[in-house]
């Protein structure tokens, strides 16, 4: 479903004549053009963007999820890509349903490489599987870490961090931090 305001934007235009099935719904709101892609057809239309001399979307600025499991109108996991194209400085925002169990959605790292890191914390920290990423594994928590920290039902905790006012053994270990040279006297006490 494209709205009648959409249907001149040229972004659309292309990936509509190029792609007819890979726009699943088009919006706009405060200027902002959104594209919602089709799983499938998400890399060749990435693709088209990026080397269609009419729209150059050469630059992946942003690749996050949200999860809307609280919105049942909404589905639970969507990928969602900012683009810009540096030449003719406009951007796009499109957004993937991310389906199955787990959820994933293809990888984009063969059209825009930095895509790389932006996807391995997609996975690390939202559960979602990217299918034919060159290197998949958690890039922010811990290898032993259980669960993705980012997901709307994940156990709230709290850990104690460690302060001058809470650590006994603070001033032993802001010792180890800081760098004294053998020919500058150590810090007076107090002093950081």
């Amino acid at each position: 479903m494209i709205a009648t305001s959409l249907e001149n934007n040229p972004t659309v235009q292309r990936l509509r004549e190029h792609l007819p099935t890979a726009v699943a719904k088009a919006e706009s709101s405060r200027g902002e053009v959104t594209l919602w892609i089709e799983a499938q057809s998400l890399v060749e239309a990435c693709r088209r963007l990026r080397d269609d001399a009419a729209l150059q979307y050469n630059f992946l600025s942003d690749l996050t999820a949200v999860d809307y499991v609280r919105l049942p109108q909404y589905p639970r996991f969507v990928v969602v890509y900012h683009l810009y194209s540096l030449p003719l400085k406009h951007r796009v925002r499109l957004k993937v349903v991310a389906q199955g169990d787990p959820p994933s959605v293809p990888s984009v790292v063969s059209i825009w490489s930095t895509a790389n890191w932006h996807e391995r914390e997609v996975f690390d920290l939202f559960g979602i599987h990217i299918t034919g990423h060159p290197d998949l594994r958690r890039i922010m928590m811990p290898d032993d870490w259980e669960g993705h920290p980012l997901r709307k039902d994940y156990p709230e905790g709290r850990q104690e961090v460690a302060f001058s006012y809470n650590t006994p053994a603070f001033p032993e270990h802001r010792a180890h931090m800081r760098r004294v040279r053998p020919e500058q006297p150590p810090a007076k006490e107090g002093r950081p």
